[in-house]
Parts: structure tokens; C-alpha cells; sequence
């Protein structure tokens, strides 16, 4: 999820596809958004409040912009989200149990712009897109945390007087997007509601929080970029696969994205490579 793993190749997948591994603080960043928990994100790419931010074109935060009136249940329906973890690998991975279609309908509650701007195949696009990281990031929603590298803190000591790390806590990828960083976790709980310093496990452990921390992080940090192809989500997301350094990996991504684009019967737009 970017302003900061069965097979050989999906442990691979895991361990390097994790979202955030790339992503800065949301802090940081002035243009392009990944805003600070209450700020708008304008069309232009800018946080701030008001018309000209949370106005016409608002891309993610507060937005006032009219939603378009699509149901997101109604395009994420049992089926599409069953046949994602159906297609799972190891089909008695922890992942089966864990995530359901109702825990991500009851996060995306407190998310009510997801899918719902722009046209109606802007929406869905959006919604393949978002679930096309998704697969790729959880191994079609079968982990709920990444496999690997179990030594890593992901304590990023640049940030620490703002996200202090609890010396007994790991900030690794945990949830359908991989949420990764002692920032990442401080801003999502504060967004959300829940303890992400000193109890970053609740992601895995809670599915209704695991999927409100992947919408966080997509609304902050991805959903800007969406009107500028799928490869510019990429980039987003896990930038270290872009420019021919995991041309797989980048290629398993759209190959799921133009999937559900076809399920959902809209084009897939262009752009899709970074």
C-alpha cells in the first residue's frame, strides 16, 4: 500500500510483493496526495480542505463530490469474491477462513467514495484494480501476513519521534494489501481506530480492520492515480517491480486486473505497465 509468500513463486510473490515496502509517510507528501487523515486530495493532486480540495474532481479524504450512485456489492458479488480465494494454491490456507466478502462490505462502510466516482466503468476499474493488488499481494487471499524474512522490524528510525516502535512488535505486511511500516500502521489505526503501534496484529487478526487498513491505504495513496492507468497503481503499490526489475511479477498483476475488467465487463483502459 505507495507512500510507506505452496510454491517457490508464490513465497517469492509474498515476500517481495509486499505493498509498502517502497511507500513513504503520509506526512511527506505534498503532490500527488497520500494526504494526512482529513485532508482532501484535489483533482489536481494536492491535500487541503475545502471546495477547491474537497470539491469537483476530489480523488480521496472528505470529498463533498457527489458519488455516482454505484453498488459496490452489486459488482463484488459472492461469486467474484468466492472464485478469488477458490483459485488460491493451498486451498487450506488460513486466508479461506479469514476473509469474506461481509467483513469487506462492513470495512468499506467507513470508506463510502471507494468505487463510487467518476463514470461507472471508472468505478469499476477502480474496483478490478483494487482487487487485482489484492490477489497479488495476499496469494489470492489465502495469507493474512507475509511469509519471510522474519527478522525485519520494518521500523523506519527516520520516523520514529512521530511513529515510535514498540521494541517488541514487527510493522511487516499483514492484510489483502500487505500494510507495511511503523508509519503506515500509526496513521491506518489512527484512521481506523485501532492501536497500530503497539498492536500492528490486530490487521491479521481482525478481518473487518484488515480490510479497512487495505481501503485506508489504497483511498490515501493509490486512488489518485487510477485515472492514469493501472501501471501507475503498480507504481503506487510496489514500485520496485516497475522498470523491468520483476517484469513477472508486474505481468501477474495486470493479467489479474484485465481478468476482472472482463468479469466486470468494462475495458481495462491503457497504460496497465509501469
Amino acid at each position: 500500500m505507495a507512500s510507506p509468500k505452496l510454491s517457490k513463486t508464490l513465497v517469492t510473490l509474498i515476500v517481495f510483493g509486499t505493498i509498502l515496502a517502497f511507500a513513504l509517510p503520509i506526512g511527506v507528501k505534498a503532490q500527488n496526495c497520500g494526504c494526512r487523515p482529513g485532508l482532501c486530495c484535489s483533482k489536481h493532486g494536492y491535500c487541503g480542505n475545502g471546495n477547491d480540495y474537497c470539491g469537483d474532481g476530489c480523488q480521496s479524504g472528505p470529498c463533498i463530490a457527489t458519488t455516482n450512485g454505484v453498488s459496490v456489492a452489486d459488482i463484488v458479488t459472492p461469486g467474484f469474491f468466492n472464485g478469488i480465494k477458490n483459485k488460491a494454491f493451498d486451498q487450506n490456507c488460513p486466508g479461506k477462513s479469514f476473509y469474506s466478502r461481509e467483513a469487506f462490505l462492513q470495512a468499506l462502510n467507513s470508506y463510502p467514495q471507494f468505487g463510487r466516482i467518476g463514470s461507472v466503468d471508472d468505478s469499476k476499474r477502480e474496483i478490478a484494480a483494487f482487487f487485482a493488488h489484492v490477489t497479488h499481494e495476499s496469494g489470492y487471499l489465502c495469507y493474512m501476513e507475509e511469509r519471510g524474512n522474519q527478522n525485519e522490524k520494518y521500523c523506519d528510525p527516520k520516523y520514529v519521534a512521530q511513529y515510535p516502535c514498540n521494541p517488541n512488535k514487527r510493522y511487516n505486511g499483514r492484510g489483502p494489501l500487505q500494510l507495511t511500516w511503523n508509519y503506515n500502521y500509526g496513521e491506518a489505526g489512527k484512521a481506523n481506530n485501532f492501536n497500530g503501534l503497539d498492536a500492528p496484529e490486530i490487521v491479521a487478526n481482525d478481518p473487518v480492520i484488515s480490510f479497512k487498513a487495505a481501503l485506508w491505504f489504497w483511498m490515501q495513496n493509490v486512488r489518485s492515480v487510477t485515472g492514469q492507468g493501472f501501471g501507475a497503481t503498480i507504481r503506487k503499490i510496489n514500485s520496485g517491480e516497475c522498470d523491468g526489475k520483476e517484469d513477472d511479477k508486474v505481468r501477474a498483476r495486470v493479467n489479474l486486473y484485465v481478468d476482472y475488467c472482463k468479469q466486470f465487463g468494462v475495458n481495462p483502459g491503457n497504460n496497465l505497465y509501469c
